[in-house]
């Protein structure tokens, strides 16, 4: 395959500058609302290197993000070339970039010298590189980052969500014009043929009614339009009159409504609507005989793909930032869905930051155990071990943040500047002490490193860069975070299972036991085996199927409540609660769905949360648990070992009649088909076995495979 150049940068700047701007971008109700934990800004100077050999003289491109020095075998050249002349022979090519307003960025193109991953990288930690390219001083090189933009002119700074026009019918509504585009949606609100001078004033909403609520809409705009210029009020941006105006802000909203002042006409509105692109995918399916299952699937991935932007984002109305615990399950989501790695990537990079770590991920204890997981996750779904590399040392560092702060006991237990989140919930629940749902967390976030420290371990290479964690490094991870893993265990049995209860109580606060009883550590035990056979039978019974135990309010939290039950066979309970509780959204008119459904609640309570009345999030992430919960559990598509190289099949009707459906994976898809009478599965690679009930068959790639359904599997 012929090697394509592309853009390179510091690794992790670019997410952090990008992750900077898109962090930034919410507003509420035309106020700037920045997030509230610490944002790292990119290294300003950074220096490129690479060893080439060369037959003949080779003539280079060289394009730049910033100001650069050129030096070849040590020597500085003249100015900031364009292109370069790099005589035959092996040589060492070095360039030093500056850039304050963006990533310090390089492009490199020849015949046989590229800009790519390749090459080496550092941020002048107190090193240098001689003209032999041999690294001095006491800092640390790497290699660089990418995410495949191969096109000179397509600078990493412009980088862009792709966007097309929607139109829009708009109807006299009071003294103004509101518009309904049909769905949730997310773009730049388009305002066509406008005349005259005077105001603009546009209110949004996800509802109709906080779209006429002027008062207390969650966002609006403010135009001011004069015979010269139209000026957006709150970033004071002005531009000349145009006939037809696009808003620099985007905005999500089904509806929208708008009022003018002075003799201001508007002959029509519409949208520039922002995507993700995913068309040529290998996109995830879903059907089945259920039509109000179909539904749910397409939006459950409708829903998905509006929270896929430039990272995977909670809610595209509030908050629009990126927080850690959605985000682990947006990528589950996706695996199932899109298989979009670079939007993972991406998001994990940016959630990260920067050494030192001085706070949790989103100052949260629990989106830090979430992000140590979604690394684990991403290899085993990916088989992307190079990823793991790099990012193998910033959760070294984020891993021993955690470990100086164990209590005594050795506990994870929150402290005066954590934010200890668990779940939005509607009962009293303490979140103070030990908690051991945090500890079951902190136990598959150890699990999690020893799993990646063994792989990389194993995938040594002794010409990794300067800086790189060694053989005795790794060694010493695996055996230091799985006795810690194994200790906590222990302690997690020892101190907050219940015979009586038959399950694990909820904290310890100040040396005594809280023995409430919730749901959140119970369902954990049984996902991440940290509970016996017989333990998971109590917990589903005496926890998990028990009404007196206090339910689940949010998409999010039923997430894994439904993957326990998945887990302990109870595939007809599982279809039943998402029919009827994401059906109950779609019966209330949901196009996507939300942050929390109550079903009780009525009318305009849906709307609210967070004590204002349009509060609530009407597309939210967490919300697509479906597209996951159906690929994994019912199709019964998973990775055993990582990228696939082999995978499991084990298809469930949980009572439908038929269903069938493809999912993503690196190789290509996996297709499966079940009804009553027989189960097919076909497969472009990895090694997969098709298990239902006590038979299995080897699944060979490019291959189908057809199996009677047996009698008790309907």
């Amino acid at each position: 395959m012929h090697r394509k150049a592309t853009w390179i940068w510091y690794p992790g700047d670019m997410e952090i500058w990008l992750g900077n701007r898109f962090n930034n971008r919410r507003t509420e109700r035309g106020a700037m609302f920045p997030p509230f934990w610490k944002q790292d800004s990119h290294w300003a100077t950074v220096e490129f290197s690479k060893t080439v050999s060369v037959d003949d003289t080779e003539k280079i491109v060289i394009a730049t993000e910033g100001d650069f020095s050129l030096k070849l075998d040590g020597a500085l050249q003249f100015g900031m070339p364009d292109t370069f002349l790099i005589p035959p022979g092996r040589h060492h090519l070095s360039i030093k970039i500056h850039h304050l307003p963006s990533p310090p960025a390089l492009y490199v193109d020849g015949p046989n010298v590229k800009s790519d991953s390749s090459w080496l990288v550092t941020y002048e930690d107190k090193i240098w590189i001689d003209e032999q390219g041999v690294a001095h001083g006491c800092g640390q090189y790497m290699y660089a980052g990418c995410w495949a933009l191969n096109d000179i002119h397509q600078r990493p700074s412009s980088f862009r969500l792709c966007r097309k026009y929607v139109g829009a019918e708009a109807r006299v509504h009071g003294q103004g014009l509101l518009t309904d585009f049909g769905q949730e949606t997310m773009g730049y609100l388009v305002l066509h043929d406008i005349k005259g001078e005077g105001m603009v004033n546009i209110f949004y909403g996800e509802s109709e009614q906080e779209a006429l609520d002027r008062a207390y809409c969650e966002t609006l705009d403010q135009l001011h339009v004069t015979a010269g210029d139209i000026t957006d009020v709150a970033t004071r941006h002005t531009i000349a009159r145009q006939r037809d105006y696009t808003l620099e802000g985007s905005k999500a909203f089904r509806y929208v409504y708008i009022e003018t002042t002075g003799d201001i006409v508007i002959g029509g509105v519409g949208l520039d609507y922002e995507y993700a692109p995913h068309e040529g995918r290998q996109s995830g399916s879903f059907r089945s005989d259920d039509e109000q299952l179909n539904r749910i699937w397409d939006v459950s991935a409708y829903t998905l793909d509006l929270t896929t932007r430039e990272f995977f984002v909670d809610g595209i109305k509030r908050d629009r930032w990126t927080w850690s615990g959605d985000a682990i399950q947006s990528y589950l989501m996706n695996y199932y869905l899109r298989f979009d790695t670079e939007c993972v990537k991406r998001t994990i990079r940016q959630l990260r930051g920067k050494d030192p770590v001085t706070a949790h991920i989103n100052t949260i204890m629990d989106y830090t155990f979430y992000w140590l997981k979604s690394v684990y996750d991403y290899y085993l779904y990916t088989g992307d071990l190079s990823f793991v590399r790099e990012i193998y040392p910033r959760m070294r560092t984020l891993m021993s943040y955690c470990i100086q702060r164990l209590n005594d006991e050795g506990m994870a237990e929150g402290q005066a500047d954590d934010w200890i989140f668990v779940d939005w919930v509607d009962f009293p629940m303490h979140k103070r002490g030990s908690l051991c749902f945090e500890q079951i967390l902190f136990c598959q976030a150890l699990q999690s490193m020893v799993i990646l420290a063994e792989a990389l371990l194993k995938d040594h290479r002794d010409d990794l860069p300067q800086g790189s964690l060694t053989i005795a490094d790794y060694a010493h991870d695996i055996t230091s975070y799985t006795v810690r893993r194994d200790s906590l265990r222990q302690l997690i049995k020892a101190r907050f299972w219940d015979d009586q209860l038959h399950g694990l109580t909820h904290a310890i606060e100040e040396g005594k036991i809280n023995r409430m009883v919730t749901r959140f550590p119970n369902m954990f035990a049984i996902i991440y085996g940290l509970a016996t056979p017989q333990e998971c039978q109590d917990i589903l019974h005496h926890v998990l199927l028990n009404d007196d135990v206090e339910k689940i309010s949010t998409p999010y939290m039923r997430f894994y409540e439904l993957e326990a039950l998945c887990m302990m066979g109870c595939h007809t309970l599982v279809m039943n609660e998402i029919k009827d509780y994401w059906g109950g959204m779609l019966r209330e008119g949901a196009t996507t769905f939300w942050e929390k459904y109550v079903p009780s609640e009525q009318g305009a309570e849906h709307l609210a949360m967070y004590g204002r009345p349009y509060g609530k999030s009407l597309c939210h992430a967490w919300g697509a648990s479906p597209v996951y919960l159906l690929g994994r559990y019912f199709l019964g598509v998973q990775p055993i070992s990582p990228g696939y190289e082999e995978y499991l099949v084990c298809p469930v009707l949980g009572g439908l009649q038929w269903m069938e459906g493809e999912v993503p994976t690196p190789f290509g898809k996996i297709y499966v088909r079940a009804d009553r009478r027989e189960i097919t599965v076909r497969s472009d690679g990895g090694h997969g076995i098709l298990r239902v009930a006590d038979q299995e068959t080897e699944i060979p790639p490019g291959k189908t495979i057809r199996l009677k359904t047996p009698e008790n599997q309907s």
